[in-house]
């Protein structure tokens, strides 16, 4: 089990898989308490419906129970339209209304209870980007009732990939979709596995291991142009890339000296520098956010554990004790949590431990839970699990309420989900 989540391509050899088109979520728990709020159907003649969206992004953080469409009693557009009275009787405590003409998009959002404008926004925009302007008004809608900020107008990056007949793959394809399934897109299609995506801190690059000559190398992807270059052609094992904060080096686990060790590549100079030397095999590096130390999953105790090590003094120290199994550990974005795949025998969940504490917080109530990702406001993680035989892709906030799988056409496979940062230029 220990080499089965390491080695990802192993399960995409022996499992039925076909392409994946678009993402779709399903909520599949709720949350008693969540704030009562209308979204009420835009105005205008748009040809996305934006509402939707919203409720949709909203709904599932688990913090918003969004008024049903068939039960919205009235579609106000403009401010002068509200009769607050109205939605005070059906117990909503937040209304959005909002109007598309032209090129032109705007919001506004209402307290109702005190019957007043908390805020509200225009975009100019063409039909092409009406979705992301749908995010872009989520985001500010959860910021201004959560004082937190949203992570609706982002991505993920995942691993699908396809079959001819029986249950042997036939090609395998790197994808990034928006932060709720719509709009996926294929960065690369090989017919030799592909693991591992891991953005960029700035959103733009995605590092990945890709089997393509038959033996797993490191590349980094522009996702703008396209361009991709070998980053880690090291003979052995080059894996699990991971970016530093400044977005300068990669952390990978290369087993070129004989056994898997943790190393930092300089992207720039290609200069490489060993981190770890044990005897044991030491993979899966992720970064603290202040780029100080590195976690790892290692079994040099008996059994995949986490630990951490110093960037400036290779110091040491083990970090999980509970469970006979720990692995794929990932820092939240405030550096205080970190998210890891956690199990004893057969059964693994998500789990999350916080720094200077040994208890595991399991998060998760499904069996062959793996590769953990937090969202960038770091209240969601996504992740990836099997559902009869197959690989799908769900997320869950961080205190484990509302689940919801992401699912796409039938027989897929989805694997290896990433969260992308927020980036500044997809959200201009």
């Amino acid at each position: 089990m220990f080499r089965r989540l390491f080695y990802v391509g192993v399960l995409f050899v022996s499992l039925g898989i076909s392409p994946v088109q678009s993402l779709t979520i399903e909520i599949t728990g709720g949350e008693e308490g969540a704030l009562p709020i209308a979204i009420v159907p835009f105005g205008g003649n748009s040809p996305v419906n934006i509402a939707e969206i919203i409720t949709n992004d909203l709904q599932h953080t688990g913090y918003f129970a969004p008024l049903a469409e068939k039960d919205i009693i009235s579609h106000p557009h403009r401010a002068e339209e509200v009769r607050f009275e109205d939605w005070r009787l059906l117990g909503v405590e937040s209304l959005v209304i909002g109007l598309v003409q032209g090129g032109t998009v705007q919001f506004e959002l209402f307290n109702v209870m005190k019957g007043n404008r908390l805020t509200g926004l225009s975009f100019n925009v063409g039909s092409g980007n009406l979705r992301r302007v749908a995010h872009k008004i989520s985001d500010v809608i959860y910021q201004q009732l959560t004082g937190n900020r949203g992570a609706f107008n982002t991505r993920i990056a995942y691993i699908s990939a396809g079959i001819v007949q029986g249950r042997r793959p036939n090609t395998y394809s790197l994808k990034i979709s928006d932060a709720d399934g719509y709009n996926s897109q294929t960065v690369l299609t090989s017919k030799e596995p592909l693991l591992s995506p891991a953005w960029s801190p700035d959103g733009t690059r995605l590092a990945y291991v890709s089997f393509e000559n038959r033996h797993p190398w490191v590349y980094i992807q522009d996702l703008r142009t396209g361009k991709r270059d070998i980053i880690a052609n090291y003979p052995g094992s080059n894996s699990a890339p991971a970016w530093s904060p400044d977005g300068q080096s990669l952390a990978l686990s290369l087993s070129k000296d004989g056994n898997a060790e943790i190393y930092l590549l300089n992207i720039a100079t290609r200069a490489l520098r060993r981190l770890t030397n044990n005897i044991a095999i030491d993979t899966e590096p992720a970064w603290s956010p202040d780029g100080s130390t590195i976690v790892f999953t290692s079994d040099r105790g008996g059994s995949p554990q986490i630990y951490r090590v110093s960037i400036n003094t290779g110091s040491e120290e083990r970090l999980t004790f509970e469970g006979s199994y720990n692995a794929h550990p990932q820092f939240s974005p405030d550096g205080r949590q970190i998210a890891l795949v956690h199990g004893n025998g057969a059964v693994h969940h998500i789990g999350i431990i916080e720094l200077g504490k040994k208890t595991i917080r399991t998060i998760t109530r499904t069996n062959l839970d793996e590769s953990p990702s937090f969202a960038p406001n770091g209240t969601m993680i996504i992740y990836s699990t099997e559902e009869n035989g197959r690989g799908v892709l769900k997320i869950v906030s961080v205190d484990g309420r509302t689940p919801q799988r992401l699912g796409g056409l039938e027989n897929n496979e989805t694997r290896e989900p990433a969260w992308s940062p927020v980036n500044r230029k997809l959200e201009e």
